[in-house]
């Protein structure tokens, strides 16, 4: 692992989750919450693109307030940061093509472009790209800016490969999670970076939560299932619910351990 540009001035709490089975669990729920919640707001409440953005938007701003304060994880806030930044990010890509009149291809290119700088800026500044070193307010302002572009260039991707191969969404939703399940057995087996293969991870299961996100969603002549946007995204929300009180839980008891040590 690259070494990390430490500043002892600040807490070392690392103030993001530990990757674990978990983690991808709630990440894959939450952008499939976000891809039904947008239809929701937008179509279904007939709100449109540009007040949901405007609405999504203060909601993630007062979310981020809330998790910039904690400085540590803290399972709820993270989350819901987490789910809001994924709406949000996905709105810009929609506001951009759908309002803007932009192509998919153009939108691809510039946020694999503006992620790439934000990677780059990231590692000129701090001289490592690692997830289990976010101890600053700097780093966190880079990582959560890394996952807002993720989910755009996501967005970009996933309606790209849905545009030009015209896949439904059972088939879209097989070939990410194809691609994702490569990464990971080159992870695992070939030795393949940490660091890239978590963004290159992050960035897939944006398409592959929103396909399956469509397919539970859609009306079955648009080659869904029919259970709709409201019925959809409370199913996701209350398993992304159960699985953070779980996390809570579980760090509530971690800590009360670590006390019990440290008075030993």
């Amino acid at each position: 692992m690259l070494s990390p540009n430490t500043h002892p001035a600040e807490p070392s709490h690392n103030r993001v989750p530990d990757v674990t089975l978990d983690f991808w669990l709630i990440k894959l729920m939450a952008v499939t919450m976000g891809e039904t919640a947008i239809d929701l707001l937008a179509v279904n409440l007939g709100l449109g693109l540009t007040v949901t953005s405007l609405i999504m938007t203060a909601v993630l701003a007062v979310a981020l307030v809330l998790q910039f304060a904690r400085k540590r994880y803290v399972p709820w806030t993270y989350w819901l940061t987490v789910v809001l930044i994924s709406v949000v990010g996905t709105l810009i890509t929609d506001n951009l093509v759908d309002d803007f009149g932009a192509h998919l291809q153009t939108t691809a290119i510039a946020f694999s472009v503006v992620l790439a700088a934000t990677f780059a800026v990231w590692y000129a500044s701090e001289r490592t790209l690692s997830i289990h070193t976010i101890f600053t307010t700097r780093r966190e302002i880079f990582y959560w800016l890394a996952i807002l572009f993720t989910f755009s260039l996501g967005t970009a991707a996933g309606d790209l490969v849905i545009e030009t191969f015209e896949l439904g969404y059972l088939a879209t939703g097989l070939l990410f999670g194809g691609i994702v399940a490569l990464i990971a057995l080159a992870y695992y087996l070939l030795d393949l970076d940490g660091i890239l293969a978590f963004w290159l991870a992050y960035i897939l299961t944006r398409p592959l939560g929103a396909s399956l996100g469509d397919l539970m969603s859609q009306p079955v002549e648009y080659g869904g299932l029919g259970f709709g946007t409201i019925f959809t995204s409370l199913i996701f929300l209350g398993c992304i619910i159960a699985l953070v009180l779980s996390m809570t839980l579980r760090e509530a008891v971690d800590e009360a351990e670590e006390i019990l040590l440290e008075s030993d």
